[in-house]
């Protein structure tokens, strides 16, 4: 089992992200797909090669093509928008009103129900640091019926991912 290949591959001081990952892989808040799409996205949003490898490898017995491929476009384009948007937040407030023009015709059709794919945005959003995004996607899933707990799930998916990726790292440093 993949998850297990990182659990394994965690220091002692990393506990807590071991118990962590073994409860979120049990969650009760989110389907498969919400689950599974939003750890890969978050996955893929570490930019961690094992991280991803191992999540990867295990949300393939749990999700479609399809969902794998919208997980990936979901890291992808949010990677994008991320960054354009904290820019926005960084310049003068005359660049809040320009076009992004930046291509992203696969949020219109990701693959999956958009309100999935908006919950991986959330995941990738938040570890990317970009509040702007967070909040909006927050907002449609929201208005499509995810509860508050649905997505502080995925935001727990995101962040011990990130914990994750951040111990691995530390470890490879040694």
């Amino acid at each position: 089992m993949a998850i297990d290949n990182l659990k394994n591959a965690l220091p002692e001081y990393a506990k807590d992200l071991k118990l962590n990952l073994s409860s979120l892989t049990r969650s009760k808040e989110l389907s498969e797909q919400q689950l599974w799409g939003a750890m890969l996205a978050a996955a893929a949003a570490t930019r961690n090669a094992q991280v991803l490898k191992e999540i990867r490898e295990e949300a393939a017995d749990h999700l479609s093509e399809e969902a794998m491929n919208a997980a990936s476009m979901s890291a992808s384009i949010m990677g994008m928008n991320n960054v354009a948007y904290r820019a926005q937040e960084f310049l003068p407030d005359e660049y809040a009103t320009i076009r992004m023009g930046l291509r992203q015709n696969g949020m219109a059709k990701p693959g999956v129900d958009k309100v999935d794919f908006e919950l991986w945005n959330i995941a990738v959003s938040v570890i990317n640091g970009c509040g702007r995004c967070t909040a909006a996607h927050e907002h449609t899933v929201r208005e499509e019926g995810l509860k508050e707990a649905q997505v502080w799930e995925a935001v727990k998916v995101a962040a011990t991912l990130q914990g994750v990726a951040q111990a691995l790292f530390i470890e490879s440093a040694k």
